[in-house]
C-alpha cells in the first residue's frame, strides 16, 4: 500500500533539504545505477543540493560515437560517461564553460575526412578556435589528450559526427595506459564536475539478451530499439558477454573502489531509464549485489513513466520483481529483499505507469511505496527534477 500523508510530512524533512541547498559540498552521497540520458536533468538539479553524488554508469553501449571508438580501441563505451560528466559540470560563473562547450561539441557529419583530420590536428596542437579561451595549463593538458588520440587513431577511423568529449576521454584513457577511472578523474577535474562518475566495469563487453520467443540479441543496440526496430517479445534474461558469436557469459568483478563507494553511500537509487540497458546491466557484474546487500543505507527504485520498449509485458510490480531477481543473483538463497530494496517512489495520481501497478504485491514483499507529488503542471508528463531530488534527500 502507498504510504500516508503523515509519512509525507515526516519524510520531507525541510531542514535537511535546506541544509543541503546551503552547503551542497556537504550534501548526501546518493549513488545511482544508471546509464544513458534519463538522469541528465536530474543531475543538473542535484548539484545544487550535493557535490557528493556517485553515478555508476553502464559501459556497454554499442551505438553512436561510442561504437566507433569501441571498434577502434576495444574499450568500454564512454558516451554515457561523458553525458553524465557534462550534466554534473559546474555551471556557476567559476565553472569551466569553455571546457563544457568543447566537450559537448561534435564534428560535422558532412565534412570530408581530411578536413576533420585537420580539425583534430588543430585540437592536438591547442590551436583550434574551440580552445582559444581555455586558459593554460588546462589547454595544454586537453591538447595533449587530443594529440594522444590522434597519434593512435586507426587510419580508417570515422570522425564524422564524433563527440569531442568522447575523443577527450579516449585520449585520456590512452594517456593513462588504457585505464578508464584515472581518465574520468582527469576529465571530471577539467569540467569541475560536482559529483563522481564511475564505470561499472573497465572492460570491453556487450550486453546480450534472450527474449521469451527464443530470439537472442547480441548487443545493447539490438535491445534498446533506438537504432533498430523495438523488440517484439518480452525479455527473458540478460547477461554480459565478451564474445558476440557464442554469447558465452563473461566472468566479471567490480573494482574495490566501487565496492567501497557502494558501502559508504547514504542512499542507493535504481532510477528511471531503460530498464535493462541502463539499470539491470549495472547489477550483472560480480560483487555488485553483495555490496548493495551489505550497504546499511536505504535503497529506492524510481520506475519509468510512460512506455519503455525494454519493459515490454511488465507492469510496475513486475518490474520491481524482475529488479529483485537480478539483485538476488550471487546472494545466499533466501536473502530477503529488505537488504536490496526498501522504497518505490511514485506519483500514482499524476504519473502514467505501466499497468498493472500491483501495489499490494509490493506491500507483501515488505517494500514501502512512497506516493509523492512528483509530477507538476510544468513537468508533466515527466517527473519534476527538483521535487524528485528533494524526496531522494529526504529518504537518505
Amino acid at each position: 500500500m502507498a504510504m500516508s500523508g503523515s509519512f509525507n510530512d515526516n519524510c520531507r524533512l525541510p531542514n535537511r533539504i535546506e541544509e543541503a541547498r546551503r552547503a551542497p559540498e556537504k550534501g548526501p552521497a546518493i549513488l545511482f545505477f544508471s546509464g544513458g540520458t534519463a538522469l541528465r536533468q536530474l543531475s543538473r538539479e542535484l548539484i545544487h543540493y550535493s557535490h557528493n553524488s556517485i553515478h555508476v554508469i553502464t559501459t556497454f553501449d554499442s551505438g553512436g560515437s561510442s561504437a566507433e571508438l569501441r571498434r577502434a580501441f576495444g574499450m568500454p563505451a564512454v558516451g554515457d560517461l561523458r553525458n553524465r560528466l557534462l550534466a554534473l559540470a559546474d555551471r556557476s560563473p567559476s565553472g569551466n564553460a569553455e571546457v563544457r562547450r568543447l566537450a559537448a561539441h561534435r564534428f560535422d557529419l558532412h565534412k570530408e575526412p581530411r578536413a576533420l583530420q585537420s580539425e583534430l590536428e588543430r585540437l592536438g596542437a591547442g590551436r583550434d578556435p574551440l580552445m582559444a579561451d581555455i586558459p593554460t595549463p588546462m589547454r595544454d593538458e586537453i591538447s595533449a589528450y587530443f594529440e594522444r588520440f590522434r597519434q593512435l587513431m586507426p587510419a580508417d577511423f570515422n570522425l564524422r559526427g564524433a563527440s569531442l568529449g568522447n575523443l577527450l576521454i579516449t585520449g585520456a584513457w590512452l594517456h593513462f595506459d588504457r585505464r578508464i577511472e584515472p581518465a574520468l578523474q582527469a576529465v571530471s577535474r577539467l569540467l569541475k564536475a560536482r559529483g563522481t562518475v564511475l564505470p561499472i566495469l573497465d572492460a570491453h563487453l556487450e550486453l546480450a539478451a534472450e527474449l521469451e520467443d527464443g530470439t537472442r540479441l547480441h548487443n545493447q543496440r539490438e535491445l534498446t530499439g533506438k537504432e533498430t526496430r523495438s523488440i517484439a517479445s518480452p525479455v527473458k534474461r540478460v547477461w554480459l558477454t565478451g564474445d558476440t558469436t557464442t554469447l558465452e557469459p563473461a566472468a566479471t568483478r567490480i573494482s574495490a573502489e566501487l565496492e567501497e563507494r557502494i558501502a559508504g553511500a547514504d542512499l542507493v537509487c535504481y532510477p528511471m531509464g531503460s530498464f535493462y540497458s541502463s539499470v539491470v546491466a549495472n547489477l550483472l557484474p560480480g560483487g555488485v549485489c553483495r555490496a548493495v546487500a551489505a550497504a546499511p543505507c536505504p535503497k529506492v527504485y524510481i520506475p519509468n513513466l510512460g512506455a519503455d520498449p525494454e519493459s515490454l509485458g511488465m507492469g510496475l510490480a513486475g518490474a520491481v520483481q524482475r529488479l529483485l531477481r537480478y539483485l538476488e543473483l550471487g546472494l545466499d538463497p533466501g536473502s530477503g529483499p529488505d537488504r536490496l530494496l526498501n522504497f518505490v517512489l511514485i506519483d500514482a495520481s499524476r504519473g502514467a505507469y505501466p499497468e498493472p501497478l500491483g501495489l499490494e504485491e509490493l506491500d507483501s514483499l515488505g517494500i514501502r511505496v512512497v506516493d509523492a507529488p512528483l509530477v507538476t503542471s510544468s513537468s508533466a508528463p515527466l517527473l519534476d527534477e527538483k521535487r524528485l531530488v528533494e524526496w531522494l534527500i529526504s529518504l537518505c
